[in-house]
């Protein structure tokens, strides 16, 4: 099994084979998500102090925060695999 990086912004890659979900930060149950990640120290931030457009949950419990649309980062794992993943 090989692992496959991708871009998630400002020089910060992530693994996607450990990727369970990319969501959008915007719902109530999200964000209780990423306050119980961040007290108990399961949060990743790699938005270089922008604004969060995309939650991260990875395999091991971790929770990463991107500063990049949920759309884009598909885009970008897609292109590597040579999918196309065109909204209607």
């Amino acid at each position: 099994m090989s692992t496959e990086l991708v871009h998630v912004g400002f020089g910060n890659i992530l693994a996607m084979n450990k990727v369970l979900a990319i969501v959008s930060p915007s719902s109530a149950p999200i964000r209780r998500m990423i306050q119980a990640g961040r007290n108990k120290s399961l949060l990743v931030d790699l938005t270089s102090g922008r604004k969060t457009k995309a939650v991260i949950i990875m395999d091991n419990g971790y929770i990463v925060l991107a500063a990049l649309n949920p759309e884009t980062i598909a885009n970008r794992l897609s292109a590597g695999k040579g999918l196309d993943l065109k909204q209607e």
